[in-house]
Protein backbone atom coordinates (compact mmCIF):
# COMPACT_ATOMS: atom_id res chain seq x y z
CA UNK A 1 0.00 0.00 0.00
CA UNK A 2 3.10 2.38 0.76
CA UNK A 3 4.72 1.27 -2.22
CA UNK A 4 1.87 2.36 -4.45
CA UNK A 5 1.31 5.80 -2.69
CA UNK A 6 5.14 6.53 -3.17
CA UNK A 7 4.50 5.39 -6.83
CA UNK A 8 2.00 7.98 -7.13
CA UNK A 9 3.32 10.85 -5.46
CA UNK A 10 6.27 10.09 -7.58
CA UNK A 11 4.60 9.69 -10.60
CA UNK A 12 2.62 13.53 -9.62
CA UNK A 13 5.66 15.24 -9.19
CA UNK A 14 7.44 13.28 -12.25
CA UNK A 15 4.53 15.04 -14.38
CA UNK A 16 4.46 18.79 -12.56
CA UNK A 17 8.34 18.73 -13.91
CA UNK A 18 7.41 17.81 -17.46
CA UNK A 19 5.06 19.90 -17.25
CA UNK A 20 6.81 23.30 -16.06
CA UNK A 21 8.78 23.75 -19.40
CA UNK A 22 5.49 23.20 -21.31
CA UNK A 23 3.54 25.75 -18.96
CA UNK A 24 6.59 28.08 -19.46
CA UNK A 25 6.26 28.11 -23.33
CA UNK A 26 2.86 28.62 -23.44
CA UNK A 27 3.12 31.66 -21.38
CA UNK A 28 6.00 32.80 -23.28
CA UNK A 29 3.81 32.56 -26.62
CA UNK A 30 0.62 34.23 -24.80
CA UNK A 31 3.18 37.45 -24.31
CA UNK A 32 4.55 37.44 -27.85
CA UNK A 33 0.78 37.24 -28.93
CA UNK A 34 -0.34 39.76 -27.26
CA UNK A 35 2.80 41.57 -27.85
CA UNK A 36 1.84 41.49 -31.52
CA UNK A 37 -2.20 42.60 -31.12
CA UNK A 38 -0.89 45.38 -29.64
CA UNK A 39 1.74 46.20 -32.54
CA UNK A 40 -1.38 45.85 -34.93
CA UNK A 41 -2.79 48.73 -33.20
CA UNK A 42 0.32 50.63 -33.65
CA UNK A 43 0.88 50.77 -29.85
CA UNK A 44 4.56 49.67 -30.27
CA UNK A 45 5.63 50.85 -26.21
CA UNK A 46 3.16 48.14 -25.19
CA UNK A 47 4.10 45.65 -27.30
CA UNK A 48 7.61 46.63 -26.27
CA UNK A 49 6.66 45.80 -22.97
CA UNK A 50 5.23 42.34 -23.83
CA UNK A 51 7.66 41.18 -26.15
CA UNK A 52 10.30 41.78 -23.04
CA UNK A 53 8.33 39.36 -20.74
CA UNK A 54 8.93 37.12 -23.59
CA UNK A 55 12.29 37.34 -23.50
CA UNK A 56 12.56 36.69 -19.59
CA UNK A 57 12.00 32.67 -19.96
CA UNK A 58 14.71 30.56 -19.84
CA UNK A 59 14.94 29.46 -23.27
CA UNK A 60 12.95 32.70 -25.08
CA UNK A 61 12.00 32.37 -28.67
CA UNK A 62 13.65 34.13 -31.50
CA UNK A 63 10.51 35.54 -32.19
CA UNK A 64 10.37 37.63 -28.88
CA UNK A 65 14.06 39.50 -30.17
CA UNK A 66 13.23 39.55 -33.70
CA UNK A 67 9.69 41.71 -32.68
CA UNK A 68 11.15 43.54 -29.57
CA UNK A 69 13.47 45.02 -32.20
CA UNK A 70 10.50 45.89 -34.47
CA UNK A 71 8.65 47.80 -31.59
CA UNK A 72 11.97 49.58 -30.92
CA UNK A 73 12.03 50.85 -34.22
CA UNK A 74 8.87 52.13 -34.97
CA UNK A 75 9.63 54.31 -31.60
CA UNK A 76 12.55 55.64 -33.61
CA UNK A 77 14.72 53.76 -31.05
CA UNK A 78 17.29 52.63 -33.78
CA UNK A 79 20.11 51.63 -31.95
CA UNK A 80 18.72 49.81 -29.16
CA UNK A 81 16.47 47.85 -32.16
CA UNK A 82 19.99 47.19 -34.14
CA UNK A 83 21.36 45.32 -30.90
CA UNK A 84 18.28 43.10 -30.94
CA UNK A 85 17.96 42.34 -34.48
CA UNK A 86 21.78 41.51 -33.75
CA UNK A 87 20.65 38.90 -31.13
CA UNK A 88 18.32 37.67 -33.53
CA UNK A 89 20.73 37.18 -36.12
CA UNK A 90 22.72 34.99 -33.60
CA UNK A 91 20.20 32.89 -31.95
CA UNK A 92 18.68 32.60 -35.42
CA UNK A 93 21.86 30.82 -36.92
CA UNK A 94 19.83 27.21 -37.65
CA UNK A 95 16.84 29.40 -39.06
CA UNK A 96 17.78 30.80 -42.58
CA UNK A 97 14.91 32.60 -43.40
CA UNK A 98 14.75 33.90 -39.83
CA UNK A 99 18.56 35.28 -40.14
CA UNK A 100 18.25 37.21 -43.19
CA UNK A 101 15.15 38.89 -42.07
CA UNK A 102 17.31 40.15 -39.04
CA UNK A 103 19.72 40.94 -41.09
CA UNK A 104 17.58 42.92 -43.06
CA UNK A 105 16.14 44.76 -40.50
CA UNK A 106 19.56 45.47 -39.09
CA UNK A 107 20.49 46.89 -42.00
CA UNK A 108 17.32 49.43 -42.23
CA UNK A 109 18.16 50.36 -38.79
CA UNK A 110 21.42 50.57 -39.11
CA UNK A 111 20.57 52.93 -41.89
CA UNK A 112 18.34 55.42 -40.01
CA UNK A 113 21.75 56.10 -38.04
CA UNK A 114 23.05 57.14 -41.26
CA UNK A 115 25.73 53.94 -40.35
CA UNK A 116 26.31 53.22 -44.19
CA UNK A 117 28.76 51.38 -43.91
CA UNK A 118 27.67 48.83 -41.44
CA UNK A 119 23.99 49.07 -43.02
CA UNK A 120 25.65 47.78 -46.47
CA UNK A 121 27.32 45.03 -44.45
CA UNK A 122 23.94 43.79 -43.42
CA UNK A 123 22.20 43.94 -46.22
CA UNK A 124 24.74 42.00 -48.57
CA UNK A 125 25.24 39.26 -45.30
CA UNK A 126 21.14 39.36 -45.57
CA UNK A 127 21.26 38.68 -49.50
CA UNK A 128 23.75 36.12 -49.31
CA UNK A 129 20.71 34.27 -47.59
CA UNK A 130 17.79 35.70 -49.75
CA UNK A 131 18.78 36.58 -52.82
CA UNK A 132 15.37 37.43 -53.81
CA UNK A 133 14.64 39.91 -51.52
CA UNK A 134 14.01 43.05 -53.61
CA UNK A 135 13.98 45.51 -50.69
CA UNK A 136 17.10 44.48 -49.42
CA UNK A 137 18.31 45.02 -53.39
CA UNK A 138 17.07 48.09 -53.42
CA UNK A 139 18.42 49.92 -49.67
CA UNK A 140 21.23 48.14 -50.28
CA UNK A 141 21.73 50.66 -53.42
CA UNK A 142 20.46 53.23 -51.60
CA UNK A 143 22.82 53.05 -48.79
CA UNK A 144 25.93 52.80 -51.25
CA UNK A 145 24.92 56.02 -52.81
CA UNK A 146 24.48 57.76 -49.39
CA UNK A 147 28.02 56.02 -48.20
CA UNK A 148 29.20 58.24 -51.34
CA UNK A 149 27.72 61.24 -50.95
CA UNK A 150 28.86 61.23 -47.25
CA UNK A 151 32.65 60.30 -48.25
CA UNK A 152 32.11 63.03 -51.38
CA UNK A 153 31.21 65.77 -48.38
CA UNK A 154 33.70 64.98 -45.94
CA UNK A 155 36.43 65.15 -48.49
CA UNK A 156 35.23 68.56 -49.23
CA UNK A 157 35.15 69.25 -45.58
CA UNK A 158 38.43 68.62 -45.38
CA UNK A 159 39.86 70.37 -48.39
CA UNK A 160 37.92 73.76 -46.89
CA UNK A 161 39.58 73.11 -43.95
CA UNK A 162 42.91 72.96 -45.50
CA UNK A 163 42.46 75.69 -47.76
CA UNK A 164 41.17 77.96 -44.49
CA UNK A 165 44.23 77.60 -43.07
CA UNK A 166 46.40 78.42 -46.04
CA UNK A 167 44.39 81.73 -46.32
CA UNK A 168 45.08 82.50 -42.39
CA UNK A 169 48.49 81.66 -42.91
CA UNK A 170 48.81 83.90 -46.30
CA UNK A 171 47.35 86.89 -44.10
CA UNK A 172 49.48 86.60 -41.66
CA UNK A 173 52.46 86.85 -43.60
CA UNK A 174 51.18 90.11 -45.48
CA UNK A 175 50.72 91.67 -42.27
CA UNK A 176 53.18 94.42 -41.78
CA UNK A 177 55.75 94.10 -38.55
CA UNK A 178 54.71 96.47 -37.19
CA UNK A 179 51.13 95.36 -37.27
CA UNK A 180 52.14 91.98 -36.48
CA UNK A 181 54.21 93.50 -33.56
CA UNK A 182 51.10 95.51 -32.26
CA UNK A 183 49.09 92.29 -32.72
CA UNK A 184 51.31 90.73 -30.14
CA UNK A 185 51.76 93.54 -27.45
CA UNK A 186 47.56 93.49 -27.62
CA UNK A 187 47.57 90.11 -26.94
CA UNK A 188 49.75 90.20 -23.68
CA UNK A 189 47.94 93.19 -22.77
CA UNK A 190 44.82 91.35 -22.38
CA UNK A 191 46.72 88.50 -20.82
CA UNK A 192 48.14 90.67 -18.43
CA UNK A 193 44.72 92.58 -17.58
CA UNK A 194 42.88 89.18 -16.67
CA UNK A 195 45.79 87.89 -15.00
CA UNK A 196 45.30 91.08 -12.54
CA UNK A 197 41.58 90.88 -12.34
CA UNK A 198 41.90 87.08 -11.64
CA UNK A 199 44.10 88.29 -8.33
CA UNK A 200 41.74 90.78 -7.15
CA UNK A 201 38.70 88.71 -7.03
CA UNK A 202 40.29 85.31 -5.55
CA UNK A 203 40.19 86.59 -2.17
CA UNK A 204 36.75 87.42 -2.54
CA UNK A 205 35.62 84.40 -4.46
CA UNK A 206 36.84 82.94 -1.52
CA UNK A 207 35.09 84.67 0.86
CA UNK A 208 31.86 84.22 -1.06
CA UNK A 209 32.77 80.20 -1.12
CA UNK A 210 33.16 79.70 2.53
CA UNK A 211 30.05 81.66 3.26
CA UNK A 212 28.05 79.52 1.05
CA UNK A 213 29.52 76.43 2.53
CA UNK A 214 28.52 77.85 5.95
CA UNK A 215 25.14 78.41 5.15
CA UNK A 216 24.54 75.31 3.80
CA UNK A 217 26.10 73.49 6.51
CA UNK A 218 23.80 75.18 9.01
CA UNK A 219 20.36 74.39 6.44
CA UNK A 220 21.80 70.56 6.69
CA UNK A 221 22.02 70.65 10.56
CA UNK A 222 18.08 72.26 10.51
CA UNK A 223 17.06 69.99 8.17
CA UNK A 224 18.51 67.17 10.07
CA UNK A 225 17.22 68.77 13.52
CA UNK A 226 13.66 69.16 12.30
CA UNK A 227 13.84 65.27 10.61
CA UNK A 228 14.33 64.13 14.26
CA UNK A 229 11.31 65.71 15.70
CA UNK A 230 9.01 64.12 12.93
CA UNK A 231 6.80 60.93 14.42
CA UNK A 232 5.48 58.40 12.22
CA UNK A 233 2.25 57.23 13.14
CA UNK A 234 0.77 54.49 11.72
CA UNK A 235 -2.50 52.75 11.83
CA UNK A 236 -2.36 48.91 11.85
Amino acid sequence: MRKNRFQKVFLALLGLLLLNPCLKAQEEREYIRKGNRLYKKSEFAGSEGMYRRALTQDKPAVDGGFNLGDALYKQGRYNEAADEFRRATSSSSDDKEKQAESLYNLGNSLLKEQKFSESIEAYINSLMLKPENMEAKYNLAYAQDQLKKQEEQQQQNQDQDKQDNKDDNKSDQNKPEEQKNEDEKQDQQQQNQQQSISREDAQRLLDALAASEKKTQEKVQNEKAAKAKVRVIKNW
